[in-house]
């Protein structure tokens, strides 16, 4: 039979999906669309903001624009950052870091991300093909999952996400900072303040929509009926959490544009317009 348990004795010493006991289908698989679109799509995806992210944490330039702060830059760590009124301006690195002081702080949103369970499956589909596809067999001999190192450093995942919180909180300041002028008076609104609206909204969307969020408002409890507002934090967590995918995209493109429009403003590309 076609679906049989046994396979061909040629392929009796292969691995994987081929190896015995397995279904003996001769096909790689059985999928007749174009089922490489997706994961081509997720790395080309990927591949961009990790070409774009890269330039900006080591331009160590164009990052602030008053009253706006480039979420790659905040908050700002290194005695070298720009002088920021009323900005995140934190020097706790003196004069001997010579480096952007992006490099300080991506790190905790990096690692939110890098570890997050919808990025994982993302980027194990699209650069490891681990798997492609579903109903796709992956092409590598073996499989152990995320039991050894370095995949088994996945687990700090939790870690990271008490990591962003304040991360976002700090963001989340630098918004309500874009509601002054250029010289710093407050009552003001330009077409960046509805960026960094915007921006700071998906993040913590995406944030609180965490697999781990949801486990920490309300994993672990044997009776919700005792734990009401848990049991309520858990129930929003959850509804967030069945958009995950959506908001990590989203979220991703929203902080990437939020730094290219500070970008712009400081390199004089054009001036913000002003709603009030």
């Amino acid at each position: 039979m076609a679906t049989g348990t046994e396979p061909p004795p040629s392929r009796a010493a292969a691995t994987g999906v081929r190896s015995p006991g397995r279904a003996a289908i001769a096909a790689r698989h059985l999928r007749t669309d174009r089922w490489w679109l997706a994961p081509a799509g997720t790395a080309a995806g990927l591949l961009a903001f990790i070409a774009y992210s890269t330039w900006r944490a080591f331009a160590n330039a164009h990052y602030y624009a008053a009253p706006y702060v480039s979420p790659f830059y905040s908050p700002c760590l290194a005695e070298n950052c720009a002088p920021m009124r009323g900005g995140p301006n934190w020097e706790l690195f003196g004069s001997w870091w010579g480096l952007s002081p992006a490099l300080l702080i991506l790190i905790f949103p990096l690692g939110f991300r890098l570890t997050c369970y919808y990025y994982r499956k993302a980027y194990y589909r699209g650069f490891w093909a681990s798997p492609p596809a579903c109903a796709v067999a992956e092409p590598h001999r073996g499989y152990t999952g995320e039991t050894r190192f370095p995949l088994i450093l996945q687990n700090v995942h939790r870690y990271f996400f008490y990591l962003a919180l304040p991360v976002a909180g700090i963001l989340t300041y630098d918004t309500v900072l874009t509601f002054r002028d250029q010289h710093y008076a407050w009552g003001h609104a330009g077409l960046g303040t509805l960026v960094f609206v915007v921006n700071i909204g998906l993040i913590w969307a995406y944030t609180l929509s965490c697999h781990s969020c949801r486990h920490v408002v309300g994993g672990r409890l044997r009776h919700f009926s005792k734990h009401p507002v848990r049991y309520r934090l858990w129930t929003w967590a959850g509804r967030l959490n069945a958009h995950h995918m959506r908001l990590a995209w989203a979220s991703l493109i929203s902080v990437a544009v939020c730094d290219l429009y500070v970008y712009l403003l400081a390199t004089g590309a054009f001036d913000d317009p002003r709603f009030f």
